[in-house]
């Protein structure tokens, strides 16, 4: 920082961002040095085993080549969780699609999955929201994620999931294709000013449901929101008072409306929000497929994986990213593909 930017220090918060960006920059930098050189003194060592006629020295260089290939697909997953809202905590919305008890069943199974990614990274959830379904699965469900990166790592999940299978809900064990839709959105702190004046929002109470204690439905604790202009609805029943359900969903409000601005400047979010209107056939983004052959394909990036009990158990880091990459013009993630 050159001295005479001593000014900066008059906003001790902005001063302290933008030192943190700063050292961001430099470690990226020397970072990159270091593997450019690295990658550099191998490629002489091939050229020069070659030219000695010395195979050890080339197949060691070429091991060493290839080892780049995971610092640098590390480097390149930090740079892609660079985006504005990238660090911060995220909002995890699950909607059962049409079709009764299958479709219930598959959004709880994606609620695990994404629980489960989220214990593997390091990460906590907490369920805000639930809705049971009838007789198994959930109609609904919000949870927050909290762990670094984690907005970052999940904004790629939302759009229509899809799940074929023999139904274990049909005496006939006929195959079903169920759907459930995901929906992401980052949390925002008291430095990112939103107003939001209250003639715009409509406020309904109601009684929890599903697991919370003996308490959780003697009382019409639960609030739901609702951002007249936009349609936006957001709701918490995570605690037994309504006042601190209250503020939980004034907060998750602030963040969806943040989230809308953040896809203003993207125009690969407007195919995503489209996906949003419907949920069933032609808006998915993924499918899994247990039967009658086992497959979860992403439809975005191509990627597979064979074993989706694997998937469903939270093995998503491949498919984010690669979801990750595609988000990024020019195709980021195939220069890792062709270095491996």
């Amino acid at each position: 920082m050159r001295a005479e930017d001593a000014a900066l220090w008059n906003d001790p918060a902005e001063a302290q961002k933008l030192m943190r960006e700063r050292q961001n920059l430099e470690d990226n930098i020397t970072a990159i040095r270091g593997l450019t050189r690295a990658l550099d003194d191998n490629v002489e060592l091939i050229a020069m085993g070659e030219e000695e006629g010395d195979q050890a020295i080339v197949a060691d260089a070429e091991a060493a080549i290839r080892s780049l290939a995971g610092e640098i697909r590390a480097r390149q997953v930090a740079t892609m969780l660079s985006g504005e809202a990238d660090a911060n905590d995220s909002y995890l919305e699950i909607h059962a699609g049409a079709g009764g008890t299958e479709s219930q069943d598959w959004a709880n199974m994606l609620l695990r999955m994404y629980t489960r990614w989220a214990e593997r990274r390091g990460m906590k959830v907490e369920v805000l929201e639930m809705h049971d379904g009838e007789e198994a699965g959930i109609k609904s469900a919000t949870i927050l994620v909290k762990g670094e990166s984690a907005y970052g790592w999940l904004k790629t999940e939302s759009g229509v999931h899809r799940l074929v299978r023999i139904s274990p809900y049909d005496s006939n064990a006929r195959r079903h294709t169920s759907f459930a839709s995901v929906w992401v959105y980052p949390v925002v702190d008291d430095s990112i000013e939103i107003v939001i004046p209250d003639s715009d929002v409509r406020i309904d109470t109601y009684r929890s449901s599903g697991a919370g204690g003996q308490h959780v439905n003697t009382t019409d604790s639960a609030v739901r929101i609702t951002h007249i202009p936009t349609g936006i609805a957001v709701a918490c029943q995570a605690e037994r008072s309504q006042h601190k359900n209250r503020a939980k969903a004034w907060e998750m409000l602030r963040s969806r409306l943040y989230e809308e601005e953040l896809k203003k400047r993207e125009a690969e979010a407007n195919a995503t929000e489209a996906s949003k209107t419907d949920i069933g056939w032609g808006h998915q983004i993924r499918s899994y497929v247990l039967q009658p052959y086992q497959l979860v394909k992403d439809l975005r990036t191509g990627v597979e994986s064979t074993s989706p009990s694997d998937v469903l158990d939270g093995d998503l880091d491949e498919f984010m990213e690669a979801a990750l990459a595609h988000r990024i013009e020019g195709g980021a993630g195939e220069a890792v593909a062709d270095i491996e």
